[in-house]
């Protein structure tokens, strides 16, 4: 990456986004104090989960989906501060221009890739799209593809799969129209009718049909009915909510969470093996007193009841696992209760006792 490059991301990084829902992850980036993302990335749901460099994760409100264009748009529930906003372009885009793309591809955060565009008007079905080589991959949709004067050109929109960097980003002209309809109304839980196009409000719609012609908003439909766990997955987060964990900021994805207690980590994962764990990264292994910190977790070890610890690569974890069948709410809230309040302990005590060393975590993972 160039140092121009580089600069450019420095000046914008503020402003991009990182959005969760309990179906997947994608992008964003602020414009006007919205955060513009793609229909896709936010699942249908009136919620998705969010953050910023400067934003811890927060729940934000899906106040706009558009799946006729693949967008959507997000109120933060706080202000996001970013010293050099976004802008628009409104310079034509043209054949072998410079672009850059900037999201979160497979979670991995603020990753960004250069190209050109390959064909600045692509027609796909009914909407036109920017066509660019720019490596992105899925978690880069609703970022934002910038020209080298680092203004928005398009919204990361798809790839085609198995291809060498194809991707298309809807065009700045497009997010701008779709953005003054939005604004011209005045109001928030708008979508966009995918078959006569037009703007509908939520409260407007009866059965989930648009009431101008009548199509079947699907859309609709899901935003009325939200998320909905059920089986284990119910019951976990019936646990976490007992337990005073706030699950929808802790949602990763459907079978996933995350949430810190006392500035330790705690994730669980539910594995199509149908086991649960429940686990705290503690620390890791120092290089002197490495034969006294295994005494001192195998002794622990044997008297601990349903928790266990175990070490991967130089890493020190506090486990509760257990087979799906085998969870129970009381036995489960019981266990994670435990887990919950060793884990700060333990983390402090093999850092002063032993000199273990802070784990390592991406810094917005």
């Amino acid at each position: 990456m160039n140092t121009a490059t580089q600069k450019m991301v420095e000046q914008t990084i503020e402003s991009i986004v990182q959005i969760t829902n309990p179906y997947g992850s994608g992008s964003g980036f602020l414009i006007d104090g919205l955060i513009i993302t793609n229909s896709h990335v936010v699942s249908g749901l009136k919620e998705a989960l969010i953050s910023t460099k400067t934003l811890p994760k927060s729940i934000g409100t899906v106040i706009y989906d558009d799946p006729a264009f693949d967008l959507a748009f997000i109120r933060s529930p706080l202000p996001i501060e970013h010293k050099n906003p976004l802008i628009l372009s409104q310079s034509p885009v043209i054949d072998g221009d410079s672009v850059i793309a900037i999201g979160h591809p497979y979670g991995l955060n603020y990753s960004t890739t250069e190209g050109i565009v390959s064909k600045a008007s692509r027609l796909q079905g009914e909407v036109e799209y920017i066509q660019f080589d720019a490596a992105i991959n899925p978690g880069n949709s609703g970022g934002p593809l910038l020209n080298d004067a680092a203004e928005v050109i398009g919204v990361n929109t798809f790839i085609i799969q198995n291809s060498n960097n194809l991707g298309f980003a809807l065009p700045a002209y497009t997010l701008k129209e779709a953005l003054d309809q939005f604004k011209a109304l005045n109001t928030e839980d708008v979508i966009r009718c995918v078959s006569c196009k037009n703007l509908i409000l939520e409260p407007t719609i009866q059965n989930d049909y648009c009431p101008k012609c009548g199509t079947k908003l699907d859309v609709a439909k899901r935003r009325r009915e939200g998320y909905k766990p059920s089986g284990v997955v119910a019951l976990i987060e019936k646990i976490l909510g007992a337990l005073h964990i706030n699950v929808t900021l802790s949602r990763r994805s459907q079978r996933s969470w995350r949430f810190e207690l006392e500035k330790t980590r705690i994730d669980i994962n539910y594995y199509d093996n149908g086991i649960v764990i429940a686990d705290s990264a503690l620390c890791r292994i120092p290089q002197e007193n490495i034969a006294e910190l295994y005494n001192f977790l195998l002794k622990e070890n044997s008297n601990l009841e349903r928790l266990q610890f175990s070490i991967n690569e130089n890493t020190i974890y506090l486990s509760f696992i257990v087979v799906d069948s085998s969870l129970s709410e009381t036995h489960g809230t019981w266990a994670l209760r435990k887990l919950f309040d060793h884990a700060p302990r333990y983390q402090k005590l093999l850092r002063e006792r032993f000199n273990a060393l802070e784990p390592k975590f991406d810094e917005f993972e």
